[in-house]
């Protein structure tokens, strides 16, 4: 186990804190920041591309003067069709780079077998190309090249640029597919709530824009974990994001009525 904690490391270094990095990278990380981001990558694109295509769903047909009805019909489908499109199309993506991650693992391996003297020179060159010297290398490759297991790791890493990691392509799809649906039915619920609700329903357009406004912000703010970008900036630039997006839609709906 690593002895510092990566997420109070992140934050040690946005706030440019020299001591709490230092506490960070000698306090005992517990948590599982590795599972963690396999999976939120899943979660936070799956339900911006739900919420968004949803309410551009929504949005066009709004512009277009259409019933309530369709747009529960239209978007509903959408929500189905699309979660399940984007949830097969992660699986198949994920485990075809995880068999692409294996196949090359398992060729840097039989290299390091049967023409390990190759591959020390591989490694050695690398190194040099880094700014290190020629002595420094060979002795950084004598004692890697004793280790097969992290020879083979270091290998796909500097030669390859290959990461390896523990992502389930299954886990990978179904967390992207509840997301995309979770997410992607916000804008459908406010017609919902508006079948109840009289005040809603007189303003439920209205209604909807702010719901889904609000949930983009809090998904931007959430991808901030993976892009390490400020998380009111992110936020913003989502929603930014995804208002053009269901402008367009939009605008489009009320040329298709003119026709």
């Amino acid at each position: 186990m690593l002895t510092r904690n990566l997420e109070k490391a992140k934050e040690a270094y946005k706030a440019r804190n020299v001591e709490e990095s230092k506490k960070a990278h000698l306090g005992a990380s517990t948590e599982n920041h590795k599972m963690e981001g396999n999976y939120i990558k899943s979660l936070v694109y799956g339900g911006m591309d739900g919420i968004i295509t949803t309410f551009a769903v929504v949005a066009g047909v709004v512009g277009a003067s259409l019933s309530s009805g369709v747009i529960l019909i239209l978007g509903m489908a959408n929500l189905l069709a699309d979660g399940f499109s984007m949830a097969i199309g992660d699986y198949l993506s994920t485990k075809a780079e995880m068999e692409f991650k294996k196949g090359e693992r398992a060729r840097e391996a039989w290299e390091v077998k049967n023409y390990p003297e190759g591959e020390k020179l591989e490694l050695k060159e690398i190194y040099m190309a880094k700014g290190i010297n020629e002595e420094d290398s060979n002795q950084l490759v004598d004692i890697i090249s004793k280790h097969k297991e992290a020879w083979v790791d270091i290998m796909m890493v500097e030669e390859l640029g290959i990461l390896e990691d523990s992502e389930s392509p299954l886990k990978n799809a179904l967390v992207t597919f509840f997301s995309f649906a979770v997410f992607g039915f916000i804008p459908i619920l406010a017609y919902i709530i508006g079948i109840k609700i009289d005040f809603i329903e007189q303003n439920v357009f209205a209604f909807d824009c702010v719901l889904t406004g609000i949930t983009l912000f809090i998904l931007g703010a959430i991808k901030a974990k993976i892009t390490g970008l400020n998380w009111i900036k992110s936020g913003i630039e989502t929603l930014i994001v995804g208002g053009v997006a269901a402008g367009i839609a939009y605008t489009v709906g009320i040329l298709l009525s003119l026709f």
